[in-house]
């Protein structure tokens, strides 16, 4: 193990005092699980595991609606009950390398998953060569950890996509989607739709949705005529496609999981929010739409984490597994100001920092990070207020009110996401290097020093 410099011991010591103070005084609810863990997540090291989860568009208003009608003003999320927590900035820039104060989650995702920013849009490519970039998850892969990207979105969308491809631009998710992508095709000598660099890059669990997209036949090269799934079984992928046969895959083959034709399908549904307003409502925690052997985000990560354990066991690796779990469609419903889709999602997506959460209090040489890719839309806002575009009544689980507001762009038209910061905390091995404001970028390192990755 590397020895520690002397500033990393000097940083460290001043951040175990700042924090010891910091976390002398918590409160009732449990915003920290106490002093002792606060003091370990500050240490340094090596880790073994990292789960990096991403609450897509979920930005402290999200979080706050969330836990306001979930578990009351004063109670607290699994994601409220990290030990250190920081913000940072989420920006992309334009070609020229100027900031671009709002970005995509293409962008955002890149620059976590190769330190280097880019151009919305973009998929690990640079913003002005348009260059591949080495992503953590090709490094990780490199220096023989275990592998997995599991989400609520299509696999191929823009948060998974950054991990295992290079794409011009973020549509080109399957071969008949190549039209921005010239470049990329395999006709072309590139590596191919998004789809197909994702089986290709023999990650060992990738669940989400969008078969759609691995319906599709690839036009060119080794697996032409073939479909991306066909392309993916000749590479030794096992295909499971919902609940039970998820649960069923066994270790020692990469798994694909593809339980929707395009995004799973929320867990709660509701009134979308309205001009004018809506009349006070409940959200409905069950949704007649989503199919009952869908698996849910927790239950998807705890068997990603089965298997990408038994993986390494089966070879006797001293390396662990990196794994990065979405919740994608709190950003969907954010679009579509749908208050109950969102905070349904939000939910699902703090069962699964539970899960991640429960295997680290086991496994302390775990790493796990929680954030967001960008701030949204929704605001909570006084009952008195009349806002101009879009908004809702709830009735929380406290038996409270509590109106949200929508106003980021014109009424039918898709909420757009802001450039605010977000919300980043952490627990285990260089988890002190989210405290303060950092950049999303500065999270690449995190995980590479975690890992050691060279």
């Amino acid at each position: 193990m590397r020895r520690p410099t002397r500033r990393h011991l000097t940083v460290a010591t001043a951040l175990v005092a700042a924090t010891t103070a910091a976390v002398a005084v918590t409160t009732a609810a449990g915003a920290f699980d106490g002093k002792e863990q606060a003091k370990h997540a500050i240490q340094g090291g090596k880790a073994k595991n990292v789960i990096l989860l991403i609450g897509d568009g979920m930005g402290d208003s999200e979080i706050t609606l969330a836990r306001d009608y979930s578990v009351g003003a004063n109670g607290r999320l699994n994601m409220d009950k990290f030990p250190l927590t920081g913000a940072y900035t989420t920006y992309a820039v334009h070609a020229d390398g100027t900031p671009d104060y709002v970005t995509d989650s293409a962008a955002s995702g890149s620059g976590w998953a190769t330190g280097v920013k880019t151009v919305n849009g973009r998929i690990s490519k640079t913003p002005g060569a348009d260059k591949p970039v080495r992503t953590l998850l090709e490094l990780a892969q490199r220096n023989g950890y275990a592998t997995g990207n599991v989400t609520t979105s299509e696999l191929t969308d823009a948060t998974p996509a950054v991990l295992a491809s290079h794409a011009t631009d973020r549509s080109c998710q399957g071969p008949a989607d190549m039209a921005k992508c010239p470049a990329d095709t395999i006709a072309a000598g590139g590596p191919g739709s998004i789809a197909e660099q994702e089986v290709a890059h023999k990650v060992d669990v990738l669940f989400g949705g969008g078969k759609q997209r691995f319906d599709q036949k690839v036009t060119d090269g080794r697996y032409k005529g073939l479909t991306v799934g066909q392309q993916a079984q000749r590479l030794g992928y096992q295909i499971v496609t919902d609940d039970a046969s998820m649960k069923a895959a066994k270790p020692g083959r990469p798994v694909l999981g593809l339980f929707a034709p395009v995004n799973v399908p929320t867990e709660w549904t509701g009134r979308t929010a309205a001009v004018g307003g809506t009349d006070p409502q409940r959200c409905v925690t069950s949704n007649p739409n989503r199919p009952a052997t869908t698996p849910s985000l927790a239950d998807s990560a705890t068997k990603a984490i089965q298997l990408l354990e038994a993986k390494q066991k089966a070879n006797r690796s001293k390396q662990g597994f990196f794994l990065q779990i979405e919740g994608a469609s709190i950003d969907k419903q954010d679009h579509a100001a749908d208050p109950c889709g969102q905070i349904g999602e939000t939910v699902a997506f703090d069962r699964a920092v539970k899960v991640a959460r429960d295997y680290a209090a086991k496994h302390p040489d775990t790493l796990v990070v929680t954030t967001a890719d960008h701030g949204h839309t929704s605001q909570i806002v006084p009952l008195e207020a009349t806002p101009p575009g879009l908004s809702s009544t709830l009735i929380t689980d406290e038996g409270q009110q509590l109106k949200v507001n929508y106003s980021t762009n014109t009424p039918g038209q898709s909420q757009e996401h802001t450039g605010t910061e977000v919300r980043i905390a952490a627990q285990g091995p260089q988890a002190y290097r989210v405290l303060g404001v950092t950049n999303q970028t500065d999270l690449f390192t995190t995980v590479r020093e975690a890992l050691r990755l060279r």
